[in-house]
């Protein structure tokens, strides 16, 4: 049966003690009357003792998994450490307690938050080879989105917007590139990749031919984490077409401070900060996806966005050619600060040094497990690479491999994704894992293949040290159990 903090509470050992008026007036509260509950409608919370109230908590914090208690190898998801100091730095009252609106009524006392808004952008467009950024967007997806209304309004502007009504997207994308296409009433195609999992240039031109692309949704590397190393025709190509360029930069991690992507030819691009510059990611949190665009582009980006004249920021709101604004205020604040404070602490050096870091780690892990897990391509990777589970004995499958993963302590890899890889699994360890935490996930690897060989059942009903076991994944996407009482009830039937 599965216990709950709710057995463990009986009448009267309750950890609190509100006087009395408190809870039957609002008045004490400041509450108004009709708002409270009624006798009939008591609150069902289980009364126990503040020591068992600790240990509730406390033991669901060890129930979940973060980046601070192990390797986070996610696939294209980037979970790499965040240094602490840039927590405190985004929480200092000057940043902290600043009120949106403060920056239009007060320049004065708003010039250190616009300073950085402004030199993020710079630096961002530094690094990516565009002319100008907007950080308004609120995550990766949001930039797309904001890309596609981009290249929706030039293609309005040039008067086609009715002929070019296509996008072309890879079949090594990333699952939101389809839906952001979409959303800005896109028809998507897509192409299907070579035999080296790069993009087929035949199948993009066959895809052109007809006149109707307005663009190309493309990450470089791309989700296999392979460098695409006919980029210059393939921009080229949609050049020629009339079509614009969007790069994704969920993986920049793999080349910031390398190469750009704006000298690739590349005219839009959204930089996941929580993927390349160390800002929290997961959870539902808030994120960041600023958006850079190249030439006249600059006059559709959505606003508001930050100027510097005579020495003094401010905001200059969106123009009249573009879209308006696609997010309340300036972007999330809290996530580009944590990010200015990472480029500012590594400087170009350290962020070449960081993504070079990033590819030799994905490589080493690569060669280290070639013998044990199957990678269909080869060729070197660069941030992250794909593995199968094509080769494990005894009908174990990637999902088993990750559920016995979790017994191991560690956080499995991304899975099932790419879905031109059957059985992948896509392997990310990122700069900031030592070399010792590598061979640990490695030795980890090995031993659940070997496993598989001698004592598969143990690896196929994996996990069996978590809260609980195997759940019907179907079943828990639509009828999720979100509450404790709910638990409990599931235990006891």
């Amino acid at each position: 049966m599965i216990k709950t903090i709710f057995d463990k509470g009986k009448p009267g050992k309750n950890a609190t003690n509100f006087p009395l008026d408190a809870i039957t007036s609002g008045t004490a509260l400041g509450i108004p009357d009709e708002l409270l509950r009624g006798e009939q409608d008591p609150l069902e919370i289980p009364d126990v003792p503040e020591v068992e109230l600790v240990r509730h908590y406390i033991d669901l914090s060890r129930k979940n998994y973060g980046i601070d208690n192990g390797i986070y190898p996610l696939g294209s998801c980037t979970m790499k450490y965040n240094p602490k100091i840039h927590e405190s730095i985004a929480s200092m009252p000057g940043f902290r307690d600043i009120h949106p609106l403060q920056v239009l009524q007060s320049k004065a006392s708003s010039q250190g938050i616009l300073r950085v808004l402004y030199e993020m952008a710079s630096i961002l467009a530094s690094l990516t080879g565009m002319d100008a950024f907007t950080m308004q967007p609120a995550a990766g997806a949001h930039g797309e989105f904001a890309g596609m209304l981009t290249i929706k309004k030039a293609m309005m502007e040039r008067g086609l917007e009715k002929k070019k009504n296509k996008i072309i997207v890879p079949d090594t994308s990333h699952g939101t590139n389809p839906a952001s296409a979409a959303a800005c009433n896109f028809e998507v195609i897509e192409i299907k990749s070579d035999q080296h999992g790069l993009v087929n240039i035949e199948e993009l031109k066959k895809a052109l031919e007809p006149g109707d692309v307005a663009g190309i949704m493309l990450t470089n590397p791309n989700t296999l984490g392979l460098f695409e190393e006919q980029i210059l025709e393939i921009t080229r190509l949609v050049h020629d077409a009339g079509g614009l360029c969007y790069y994704d930069g969920a993986n920049f991690n793999g080349l910031c401070g390398i190469c750009r992507p704006g000298d690739m030819g590349f005219d839009i691009i959204h930089v996941n900060l929580h993927k390349t510059f160390g800002t929290p990611h997961g959870g539902g949190g808030p994120g960041a996806g600023p958006v850079g665009v190249k030439g006249a582009l600059k006059e559709f980006l959505p606003g508001p966005r930050i100027s510097i004249a005579n020495g003094e920021y401010s905001i200059v709101l969106p123009e009249h050619g573009g879209f308006g604004s696609i997010k309340a205020f300036h972007g999330n604040i809290g996530v580009i600060l944590r990010a200015y404070c990472f480029v500012k602490a590594l400087g170009l050096e350290g962020l070449r040094k960081s993504t070079q870091c990033a590819v030799l780690n994905a490589n080493y892990m690569k060669a280290q497990l070639k013998d044990t897990i199957c990678v269909p391509y080869s060729k070197r990777c660069y941030h992250e690479f794909v593995g199968s589970d094509s080769g494990f004995p005894n009908d174990v499958t990637t999902d088993d491999i990750a559920k016995r993963m979790q017994d191991m302590g560690v956080h499995p890899p991304t899975i099932y994704f790419p879905l031109i890889v059957h059985g992948a699994i896509m392997i990310e360890p990122t700069e900031t894992e030592s070399r010792s935490r590598l061979d640990d996930m490695v030795a980890i690897i090995k031993q659940i293949k070997a496993e598989a060989e001698t004592e598969p059942a143990t690896v196929k009903n994996a996990p069996s040290t978590m809260p609980v076991r195997r759940l019907d994944q179907v079943l828990a996407a639509r009828n999720p159990v979100l509450t404790a009482r709910s638990l409990k009830e599931m235990g006891e039937k």
